[in-house]
């Protein structure tokens, strides 16, 4: 039995208010936590469009995208018509994620999951995937990963100069949900700083509001934040006796970007802000693999990335195939793990919506 469920096709008025995410504050949902939230009168079901932007956890391949980084564009292709952006079409096959498979937001929303290409306009809740692989929030903190690669910063001010003056034709944004997962690389590039790391993570977090900002000047009032997942129990990491990134830093991150949503609410008052906990779910699956199908949890197959990987697995040393891995390599998830965390979203987001 799949564990992600469809989506239903109610589709309501959304009615924006806060809603932050408090471990612990009223009960969690039954089988495995994934936090608990002050109710209001978010609508998820009326949710038609996911304006998406982050890292490789998040990026789709586009057919003008940059292979292996993008849906649209780079930092050497900045610049877009709104042709190519209206033409463009998710790519789904074996490398049109960091995940071997569909991810996360591609389960949630349910576009671009068909093997092939697919337009964003022919889905029931259309996809605009703005996530660049590799990406950090700022160059101001952290080095680029490649000289095309476009940072969150980048990626923000690339929609708002290309995209959303062709989107707002077609996009209604009463009807919008703005995704956006950001810190992987941030965390892991800066994590030998000699800083204190607190104090660092909020100026990442002024910086990431700040660019937030600007998506709410476009008329946007919705946002979903992802925290970071459990990197410190990465198979590179496990064993360290100083692991890249430690628990310790990943709870000073996730700590930040709690504060910073909340104050974003508390000065736009007329937002709806959710922060969903992440590295509350991804731990509970690591520590519970079993009841997901999951039978190795400390490393990855190494033959994730060859084309017969999906049947003839056993030829690259690996007993069991890959959906039965949690890390699809050294530093990603695999795609059944994505599946799993998209279904726990949208059930979160259904309960945002009582």
């Amino acid at each position: 039995m799949p564990f992600f469920r469809a989506k239903s096709s109610k589709r309501q008025i959304m009615f924006v208010k806060w809603h932050f995410l408090v471990l612990g504050a009223i009960p969690m949902i039954p089988a495995y936590p994934s936090g608990a939230a002050y109710k209001g009168g978010f609508e998820w079901d009326s949710t038609k469009y996911l304006i998406a932007f982050g890292d490789s956890y998040t990026y789709v391949q586009g057919t003008d995208g940059l292979q292996n980084y993008s849906f649209i564009g780079d930092l050497q292709n900045f610049a877009y018509d709104p042709h190519t952006l209206l033409t463009d079409k998710i790519v789904q096959n074996q490398t049109a994620t960091a995940e071997g498979g569909s991810n996360w937001v591609e389960y949630l929303t349910g576009c671009g999951l068909e093997e092939g290409l697919t337009s964003p306009f022919d889905c029931d809740q259309q996809l605009w995937d703005f996530a660049f692989a590799g990406s950090d929030i700022s160059v101001e903190y952290t080095p680029l990963h490649h000289n095309f690669t476009v940072s969150l910063v980048n990626q923000v001010k690339q929609f708002n100069t290309y995209a959303q003056p062709v989107l707002k034709k077609t996009v209604d944004q009463s009807h919008a949900l703005v995704a956006i997962w950001i810190g992987i690389n941030d965390i892991g590039d800066s994590s030998k700083y000699d800083v204190d790391f607190p104090t660092f993570y909020n100026e990442l977090m002024n910086t990431l509001f700040s660019s937030v900002q600007t998506i709410y000047s476009q008329g946007y009032r919705s946002y979903l934040f992802m925290n970071l997942p459990p990197l410190d129990r990465r198979p590179g990491n496990l064993g360290s006796a100083d692991p890249s990134p430690n628990a310790t830093q990943i709870t000073w991150y996730n700590d930040a970007l709690a504060q910073h949503a909340s104050a974003f609410h508390d000065r736009y008052a007329d937002t709806n802000v959710m922060l969903f906990d992440a590295h509350s779910e991804l731990s509970y699956i690591l520590d519970n693999p079993g009841e997901f199908g999951i039978v190795n949890i400390t490393n990855f197959c190494a033959g994730y990335d060859q084309p017969d990987i999906a049947w003839n697995y056993q030829a690259y040393g690996c007993p069991t195939p890959l959906d039965t891995y949690f890390w699809y390599n050294s530093g990603h998830m695999t795609s059944h793990v994505h599946e799993i965390l998209a279904g726990a979203v949208e059930r979160k987001l259904e309960e945002w919506s009582d």
